[in-house]
């Protein structure tokens, strides 16, 4: 699942976090099958029936990847080894007035050349090392919000009917009978709510994806019509893949804050807003830190990372467990005091977009930096201008020919 989410949308350019919210959030809604289950369970089918059933489907989309899936992923637009971009104002020699002459036959557009210099360095494999990716602030920082945010919504999917059944009885020790069956049926009806709800998932996954594409198009060289010059992206490709996820996680955890309001007051209408929320919020998490992931790691460590990151982020929401036991003994089925150390525990998830702030900013400080010297490639074409005997005029014009 990882690497399909990281893979496909690599296919759509600038929307390619709009494709991946809307795979995670077809993954998430999954959920809304378990009631078409229980419909089929309560029609008269046998359940070792439905599973074999089950299982069949399964073998069906294992057999598609294993034959269908191809055997190298389609790289991320900034992991494309293009040639590196000359551009030339004049030919100032005979060797470089060849290059062009071969350029203007091939692609009719000297302003803007792919072809390499003569004796130009290949370029340098990606080799970032693992460790440094999973020992980095933002994985680290990642790791927390997730666990959180898994211990919070896992913790709701378990309690809830337990939750419901109090908002009924108000923990009487003995209800009468009346009482105990008007419980069970408001259980059973918003229990019903609840995994229907489960199809918000794909309907509003790709509003998070929305919001991590912002502007993304700017981030593209664009070619003058008139001119044919190809013009400098408007806007850094990975400082605004990380402003869009800051904003991704911000909106993410005020859900979640207000998911957990809601879930502190003692009104059942309510409940279905919560359950909106929480719906909105478990998609929109993975669909974030998928965004994350694949905006400041290489595609390479993108599967292992989000592995990871699942496995101890599922490890932390075993808390859930001693939660409910303290719940259902201690607290006699309120779960008043545990929702509120927990909406407390919810604001620690502002910390990750804390982090991507002062992030952003040191890659704007260094964009700045950067703008302000010449780059290789045209300190690369200077080199080989003077080695030839041409000297660039101070003023920036083009030297002429001798």
């Amino acid at each position: 699942m990882s690497r399909g989410c990281v893979t496909l949308p690599n296919m759509f350019g600038s929307l390619s976090s709009t494709i991946m919210s809307l795979m995670i959030g077809s993954y998430a809604s999954s959920a809304v099958t378990f009631p078409g289950v229980k419909l089929i369970y309560d029609a008269g089918m046998e359940f070792h029936v439905i599973m074999w059933m089950w299982a069949g489907l399964a073998s069906l989309v294992f057999f598609n990847c294993f034959f269908n899936w191809p055997s190298e992923g389609f790289p991320a637009p900034d992991e494309v080894d293009y040639s590196k971009i000359i551009t030339m104002h004049e030919v100032p020699s005979s060797k470089l007035k060849a290059v062009g002459e071969r350029l203007s036959q091939k692609n009719g557009d000297v302003q803007h050349s792919r072809e390499k210099l003569p004796n130009e360095p290949d370029s340098a494999p990606n080799t970032v090392p693992f460790r440094r990716s999973v020992f980095s602030p933002i994985f680290l920082w990642s790791l927390i919000t997730m666990g959180m945010t898994q211990l919070r919504i896992i913790f709701f999917m378990g309690a809830m009917n337990k939750m419901l059944e109090f908002m009924v009885t108000h923990g009487e020790e003995h209800p009468p009978d009346m009482l105990v069956v008007k419980a069970e049926n408001t259980v059973g009806f918003y229990s019903s709510i609840f995994g229907t709800l489960q199809l918000l998932c794909l309907v509003t996954c790709p509003l998070i994806g929305y919001i991590m594409d912002w502007k993304m198009k700017e981030c593209e060289e664009e070619k003058c019509a008139s001119s044919g010059i190809v013009q400098r992206p408007k806007r850094d490709r990975k400082i605004q893949k990380v402003t869009n996820a800051m904003r991704a996680f911000i909106l993410t955890n005020l859900l979640l804050v207000v998911f957990g309001i809601c879930n502190l007051v003692d009104n059942l209408p309510l409940q279905i807003l919560t359950f909106i929320l929480h719906t909105m919020v478990r998609g929109f998490i993975h669909s974030c830190c998928g965004g994350l992931y694949a905006a400041v790691y290489p595609s390479n460590h993108f599967g292992t990372l989000t592995g990871l990151q699942s496995m101890i982020s599922a490890v932390f929401a075993l808390l859930q467990q001693p939660l409910f036991i303290v719940m259902v003994t201690h607290l006699h089925g309120n779960a008043y005091w545990i929702n509120m150390g927990l909406l407390i525990v919810s604001f620690t998830g502002f910390l990750l977009p804390g982090y991507l702030f002062f992030h952003r900013r040191n890659l704007l400080r260094e964009l700045k930096v950067k703008d302000g010297q010449p780059t290789s490639q045209e300190l690369q074409a200077l080199k080989y201008i003077e080695a030839n005997g041409f000297k660039p005029h101070s003023n920036g014009s083009a030297s002429a020919e001798a």
